[in-house]
């Protein structure tokens, strides 16, 4: 009975700019990327695996700088040992013909992207059957070849394709989605596949590896790979964090008496260090004083600068202001008669829903800069 074990990834998404992130952090996110490579080569390596079949998307768009595409081709060519196994993806699909004709000339011996739907033997009894997309939206489902390719018996097929099991969306296009059940249809020991960028697991034998560097808020935590091992029997799948930076969206819901302080720290590595590589996303909800939500704003902005970036978000929560709150702002004059008219304002259930939340937020200004001066 034939065996492999490879590395399975999808969505390196090379070339991702991050130009809504701050200064302070995009390069090193786009560097990241392409560190990605290295990572998921040293996987490989430390598991005794010789392939690395990649889901789609290695590239994040259809035109890639030339020295993205001739770095990326370096890195994976760095091992010789170590074959690569491409497929075009929705962001780099074989309509991108210049792309994928300059990767064919400069592409090492050991990086090859399959460009058709046909069997392709990567070892001993070992078939790839892989879904190249044509372009960004196909309208079909491209593993629907799958089935009727025949192999040899007791040999393994691994199935390698890039898109959706299920759709997420009433009006959206559903001819594209992969059955779900496509595995089982189609004799493979093996489903391989990108576009979610999170680890997800369909059925034992049809994994989403996710990407191995996270590039947004939807999943939390550093990205990560998956190392499969083929025997004919069950897969065993191995989970390896690969990602460089630790992506956190948290809900922090809060009531009057809450000890922000303490709720905010849980979320705030102890060690400094750490921190440079977090991207954290705070979305307080619920309820807090005047005080208490002060409290909160002042303590997020003493470790923010110590993150890759922190986003405190306070849209979502609502202030109770008491008369002895804004005595700590002024008891009396100009000032006073100011936070009486935004406290006023923000309760006013007449006035629009942006102007209660301006009228808020330019009290809690208020209030934090009286705190200032004391």
């Amino acid at each position: 009975m034939p065996s492999i074990r490879f590395v399975h990834t999808s969505d390196l998404h090379l070339g991702k700019r991050f130009g809504t992130m701050p200064d302070t952090i995009r390069s090193r996110l786009v560097e990241a990327r392409h560190e990605s490579i290295a990572r998921v080569a040293d996987v490989a390596r430390s598991r005794d695996a010789r392939h690395v079949l990649v889901a789609g998307d290695t590239f994040d768009t259809e035109t890639p700088s030339d020295n993205v595409r001739v770095q990326a081709l370096a890195a994976m060519g760095s091992d010789p040992d170590l074959s690569w196994w491409i497929i075009p993806g929705n962001h780099d699909s074989l309509s991108a013909e210049t792309l994928w004709e300059r990767v064919e000339v400069d592409a090492p011996s050991n990086v090859r992207v399959l460009t058709k739907p046909e069997l392709v033997e990567i070892a001993p009894q070992v078939f790839l059957l892989p879904a190249p997309l044509p372009h960004r939206f196909p309208g079909r489902d491209l593993t629907d070849w799958m089935p009727s390719a025949e192999s040899s018996e007791g040999a393994l097929r691994i199935g390698l394709a890039h898109g959706r099991v299920q759709s997420f969306h009433e009006d959206a296009d559903t001819r594209d989605i992969i059955p779900p059940n496509r595995a089982a249809s189609a004799g493979l020991d093996y489903l391989a596949l990108g576009d979610w960028h999170g680890a997800l697991t369909v059925d034992q034998r049809t994994h989403y590896s996710g990407t191995p560097e996270r590039d947004r808020f939807k999943h939390n935590g550093p990205g990560s790979c998956l190392v499969v091992t083929l025997d004919g029997g069950t897969p065993e799948i191995e989970t390896i964090e690969t990602g460089r930076f630790d992506w956190q969206d948290v809900d922090l819901t809060l009531t009057p008496d809450a000890d922000v302080g303490t709720l905010l720290s849980a979320h705030v590595p102890e060690d400094a260090v750490k921190r440079r590589d977090m991207l954290l996303t705070i979305r307080a909800n619920g309820t807090l004083r005047l005080p208490e939500k002060g409290k909160l704003i002042t303590s997020g902005k003493s470790v923010a600068d110590s993150f890759g970036l922190f986003r405190l978000l306070t849209d979502d929560l609502t202030t109770e202001v008491e008369a002895g709150d804004l005595d700590a702002i002024a008891t009396g004059g100009a000032l006073r008669s100011a936070a009486d008219l935004l406290r006023n304002e923000a309760e006013n259930e007449a006035a629009s829903e942006t102007d209660r939340l301006i009228a808020a937020r330019a009290l809690d200004r208020l209030w934090t800069l009286a705190q200032e001066d004391v």
